[in-house]
């Protein structure tokens, strides 16, 4: 099975072919936001620093709003579609940031950080009119979670940290320790590729193909694989993550949240695939130090849990978002 080799690295080809054309649909309705939404999915454009974001909302009821935040960086929001479902009870909101998906592009670095995607996200918020929100990161996604809500604690009413990406650190070394259990043949094209720098070496390929298979994700559909390819931002993911999941030479390299974790006062849930490469123990260890948390393993499920395992993750995080909503209407 073809797995994220094509998507990031490998795809230079294929992203770069894609520079200017026009941007793939993604709004296809699941059965589950068919069945949820009473009102129709709006979508629009809108002006921020640097360009114009993409943005649709989902959802018409009167509970507090949801955000989505995809990870890459320099991905898109087109593998979060499942989570649209959330909008049985909620506003969804699903949005690309500025440089991938069908947000504008962008290559200038000076905009490659952690305090450009926060201004963008509060331009977002404050332009759908939501005073408070929850905030639902995937990996780099849980970083601008985290980020926003230390910038605006006063517009966020809860975090959901999935797959989070919060103690880079750790990261290096937990990935480190699962290339440690690929084929040797892809243990040593890892090495020599990397000390070498080429990335898009056959061999280094394979080896992303073994890694991704068991630690990314495990039942990709071809057609996802291929859509999240078109809207990727190599750039961006290169500049601040790496050329790979497991070789991380970015400017987030050290980025490391756990101190301000403790200084989080809203509701929060951790939640992490079973054979996630952001490994269970370390996200047992996130929630540990985060005084209001909650975490949650999704069983069969490696690190896009919204490819493998989308019913049981939309369970979880809707009943988290209902406590919490809940308890917030209590006098």
């Amino acid at each position: 099975m073809r797995t994220f080799s094509l998507v990031l690295p490998a795809f230079t080809c294929l992203a770069a072919c894609n520079q200017g054309a026009p941007p793939l649909a993604d709004t296809t309705a699941t059965a589950a936001t068919a069945a949820a939404g009473a009102v129709p999915a709006r979508e629009a454009r809108l002006p921020v620093d640097g360009g114009l974001i993409w943005y649709r909302v989902v959802g018409s009821r009167t509970a507090t709003p949801a955000i989505l935040l995809h990870g890459g960086p320099g991905l898109s929001s087109y593998y979060l579609r499942s989570m649209e479902a959330l909008s049985a009870h909620r506003p969804v909101v699903r949005y690309d940031q500025l440089g991938a998906g069908k947000s504008d592009r962008i290559t200038d670095t000076a905009m490659f950080n952690i305090a450009h995607f926060v201004r963008e996200l509060d331009s977002l918020r404050a332009h759908l009119g939501y005073a408070q929100v929850h905030l639902i990161g995937h990996s780099w996604g849980t970083i601008l979670s985290i980020e926003y809500y230390r910038a605006h604690p006063e517009h966020v009413t809860s975090l959901t940290l999935m797959s989070p990406a919060l103690d880079m650190p750790a990261w290096v070394r937990n990935a480190s320790r699962l290339v440690k259990t690929l084929p040797e043949s892809a243990q040593k094209a890892i090495a020599r590729r990397e000390a070498d720098r080429n990335y898009l070496a056959p061999d280094y390929q394979a080896a992303l193909d073994d890694y991704y298979g068991k630690y990314v994700w495990r039942r990709p559909a071809e057609a996802d694989l291929d859509s999240l390819a078109a809207r990727i931002n190599e750039g961006i993911y290169t500049y601040m993550w790496g050329p790979s999941e497991f070789t991380i030479t970015g400017t987030l390299k050290t980025y490391d949240a756990t101190p301000y974790l403790r200084d989080v006062k809203v509701p929060v849930l951790f939640t992490v695939g079973e054979f996630d490469e952001s490994d269970p123990p370390m996200v047992k260890r996130l929630a540990e130090l985060t005084p209001r948390a909650q975490s949650v393993v999704i069983p069969g499920a490696a690190h896009v849990v919204q490819w493998d395992a989308p019913e049981e993750t939309n369970r979880v995080i809707g009943a988290f978002l209902q406590s919490v909503d809940s308890t917030k209407a209590k006098p």
